[in-house]
């Protein structure tokens, strides 16, 4: 009697392998359309749209007013986004206005300083290790832990006759 329930019990197909693989295929294709369809839902429900899904409209004027709904929905934010793109668009400007009166600034620091070293060069002895500012520029060694360069020490040159 057993035996015949379990023969009867799941029809006359039950121990059909291809059959029980062929159901689980479909309910795996069937778990994923939903989670599909769940997804689509709440990101619907987040985004405010109601163009996910199909809707059916008793008349036409009721699916003229729920896509001019939509419209308006759509045009604040197109002018969001635009508005978001000028202010970018204007904080970038200011930038750009604030880093190139920096450069201006640094070239004339920059001059003023070359013109300094020009004056300032003639006036040191031939014998200093000064005098040649090429010379001093290839001895300096750029220091990342304190933030300066490393300049060399003055040496005054002697020269001595036989």
């Amino acid at each position: 009697l057993q035996m015949l329930e379990l023969q009867v019990v799941g029809g006359e197909q039950a121990k059909n392998k291809d059959l029980k693989e062929k159901l689980k295929r479909r309910k795996r294709f069937a778990d994923e359309r939903r989670t599909q369809l769940v997804a689509a839902l709440q990101q619907s429900d987040e985004d405010g749209s109601d163009w996910v899904l199909l809707n059916v409209y008793d008349s036409i004027q009721e699916e003229v007013r729920a896509k001019s709904k939509l419209l308006e929905k759509m045009q604040k934010k197109l002018r969001a986004a635009e508005t978001e793109i000028k202010d970018l668009q204007s904080e970038f400007e200011l930038e750009k206005i604030d880093y190139l009166g920096t450069i201006r600034r640094l070239e004339r620091d920059r001059m003023l300083s070359q013109q300094l070293l020009d004056r300032a060069q003639s006036l040191i002895r031939r014998d200093c290790n000064y005098s040649n500012l090429e010379k001093m520029r290839h001895e300096s060694i750029w220091d990342e832990e304190s933030g300066c360069w490393k300049i060399p020490e003055p040496v005054i040159q002697k020269t001595h006759l036989p």
